[in-house]
C-alpha cells in the first residue's frame, strides 16, 4: 500500500489528482488485460488502503467491477465492512450498482473522473448515495474518458 503526505501542501485539488492518477494506473491494468478500463482506489487517512480494476472477464462476475474490488480490499485491510472517513477515486462515474454498495459502506467520499453517460449512477438517481457520503466528478475526467474511447474504439476495429 501507498502513503502520500498532503499535510504540507494543503491543497484538496493536488490530492484528489495524484490518487486519480493512481486509480488510472489501475485501470491501465485492466486495458492491458481486456477489461473494461476502470481503476479505483480507497484512501484512508492519507494511505491506500485498497484498490482494483474491472475483472469481470477474467472473474467470468458481472459484479467484478473496480470500485466492488477495492471496497473488498479496503474492508480486509480495516478489518470492518464501514469505510467512513475514507475516499473512494474512481476513474468512471460508479454505476448504479456500485453506488449502492457505497451506500452500504458508509464511505465519506467519492471522487470520480469522467462521466458514464449510459449507466452512470447520477443518470438513475443521484440520492442512491449514503446521506453523508460527498460527491465531486470531473477529476481528471479527459484522461480518464480517453482510456475508455481507445478501448471502445479498439473494440469496435477489431469486430
Amino acid at each position: 500500500m501507498s502513503f502520500y503526505n498532503f499535510e504540507e501542501n494543503q491543497n484538496p485539488a493536488a490530492e484528489d489528482e495524484h490518487y486519480m492518477r493512481l486509480a488510472l494506473n489501475e485501470a491501465k491494468k485492466a486495458y492491458d488485460a481486456d477489461e473494461i478500463p476502470i481503476g479505483a482506489i480507497v484512501v484512508c487517512k492519507g494511505k491506500i488502503i485498497g484498490k482494483g480494476h474491472n475483472l469481470t472477464e477474467q472473474l467470468n462476475d458481472v459484479t467484478a467491477h473496480a470500485e466492488m474490488q477495492a471496497f473488498t480490499a479496503a474492508a480486509q485491510t480495516l478489518g470492518g465492512k464501514y469505510l467512513k472517513d475514507c475516499t473512494l477515486y474512481v476513474t468512471i462515474e460508479p454505476c448504479i450498482m456500485c453506488a449502492g454498495a457505497s451506500y452500504w459502506t458508509q464511505i465519506s467520499r467519492i471522487v470520480y473522473g469522467a462521466n458514464e453517460e449510459k449507466r452512470g449512477f447520477t443518470k438513475v438517481n443521484q440520492n442512491i448515495l449514503h446521506p453523508k457520503t460527498l460527491l465531486k466528478g470531473g477529476v481528471l475526467s479527459v484522461e480518464c474518458g480517453a482510456l475508455m474511447t481507445l478501448f471502445f474504439q479498439n473494440k469496435r476495429k477489431q469486430s
